[in-house]
């Protein structure tokens, strides 16, 4: 049986072009919009979704079945300071629901089963890695120069997924699911077990 969300975490599903659900059945290939410009009514959704214009944003990096966008790629440099958090979460509705699973105190539960479990420290482990590869390929020439310049660059083999350096914590929630979205999460799949995120309704 699926855990069940803290009260008031369900939202009814709307009649409506501006709703859509997180699909895991699909390939990523069908719901990422790699090498791909975004669009002004793209960048008004965004603003839209987070209250503001976001900086650093290279592409939508997940999408609904809809098209609202659930995570946005960023860049490795912003501001002309390291960024190592490739992939943020903007849905509001994941956002809320992934608050309350961090209020009910299921990080500490997961990072205690992460220090326990050799297979699922392993398996977080490579996640890990493979979210710095992700980075290193995504990571635009321009940004690569300036961070050597800054002798930052060697950071980003040491920063896993949310610019973490202690790869036995999970720390925040929103970007193991954001991650999760993009590639392999072994946290947020088992979000989507015990809390079927994945079945969420989406709204702009």
């Amino acid at each position: 049986m699926p855990r069940i969300l803290p009260e008031h975490t369900t939202i009814s599903v709307k009649t409506t072009k501006n709703i859509g659900i997180i699909s895991r059945n699909l390939p990523k290939e069908s719901i990422s919009m790699s090498n791909c410009q975004l669009t002004e009514h793209q960048l008004e959704i965004i603003n839209q979704q987070l209250g503001r214009t976001p900086r650093g944003i290279i592409k939508i990096a997940h999408q609904t079945e809809n098209q609202i966008p659930t995570v946005l790629q960023t860049r490795s440099l912003v501001a002309d300071k390291p960024f190592p958090t490739m992939y943020w979460l903007c849905s509001k509705d994941l956002h809320k629901a992934i608050n309350k699973i961090e209020t009910n105190g299921w990080t500490k539960h997961i990072e205690q089963r992460i220090m326990e479990e050799d297979d699922l420290r392993e398996t977080f482990y490579k996640n890990h890695q493979q979210y710095v590869k992700s980075r290193w390929d995504a990571m635009l020439p321009e940004d690569r120069a300036r961070l050597e310049e800054l002798e930052y660059i060697k950071l980003f083999d040491q920063y896993g997924i949310g610019g973490i350096t202690n790869w036995t914590k999970v720390r925040c929630l929103h970007m193991q699911y954001a991650h999760h979205l993009c590639g392999e999460n072994i946290i947020g799949q088992l979000m989507d077990q015990e809390f079927e995120l994945d079945k969420l309704t989406i709204n702009i």
